[in-house]
């Protein structure tokens, strides 16, 4: 399967500064794992009030400039458009993906959280450009969403659209292989980097399985 050119990333970090391992504030740790070389990263903060958000969004829709990266809001499409991000990531209880899409136009990337193919063959049909699926393996932050669906889920997904799949829950740097191997395009994750005490070194780690040739 092909995968559209403007999804250019294979690693997606989802930002929770309630995670954070090292001293600092959660823009320091998106700096060093963008310095690590991540180049997608979806600001996903649901707590906090309108106006921080705001705040934290420019600064970070900065620092991703500079670097030459991607930034997405999670659900907040107005924020999505007031700091000129690259698009918004959608949950379930989110507007549906058609409405984002008329609301954003054709430019915005859009991303959708995804658990069973039917959701998945939803977002294509809506305008989605890429899904997040999982949880595949266990993961604390995904618990309450259920038991991990699996590898075997995760070839069956991919199997079933062209769209990117990034694989999200419990990734770690050995288990990269077999996720890719199933047909992910990619890895979504938060903690496997934000809770490192090396958010860079982290990052560089993860790349280095993804990217193998690179290295």
């Amino acid at each position: 399967m092909e995968t559209p050119a403007r999804i250019d990333f294979s690693l997606y970090l989802i930002t929770d500064r309630q995670g954070l391992a090292a001293k600092g504030t959660l823009i320091d740790a998106v700096a060093a794992a963008l310095e690590g070389g991540v180049r997608a990263v979806q600001l996903r903060e649901k707590d906090l009030p309108a106006a921080e958000l705001y705040s934290l969004a420019r600064q970070l829709r900065a620092l991703t400039r500079e670097f030459g990266a991607k930034l997405l809001i999670n659900d907040r499409i107005d924020l999505a458009l007031a700091v000129e991000a690259d698009g918004v990531h959608l949950g379930t209880r989110s507007l549906p993906t058609a409405e984002a899409r008329r609301l954003l136009g054709p430019a915005p990337l859009i991303g959708v959280s995804t658990h069973r193919p039917d959701e998945i063959a939803e977002a294509a049909s809506q305008g989605a450009d890429f899904v997040t699926f999982g949880p595949v393996y266990f993961t604390p932050s995904k618990a309450p969403y259920g038991e991990p669906v699996g590898l075997e889920a995760l070839r069956s997904a991919c199997s079933v659209t062209s769209l990117p799949v990034f694989a999200l829950g419990g990734i770690q740097p050995h288990r990269i292989r077999e996720v890719l191997d199933s047909g992910a395009h990619g890895i979504a994750l938060i903690s496997a980097i934000l809770s490192r005490p090396d958010p860079a070194s982290a990052a560089r780690e993860f790349f280095a399985r993804l990217n193998p040739a690179d290295n």
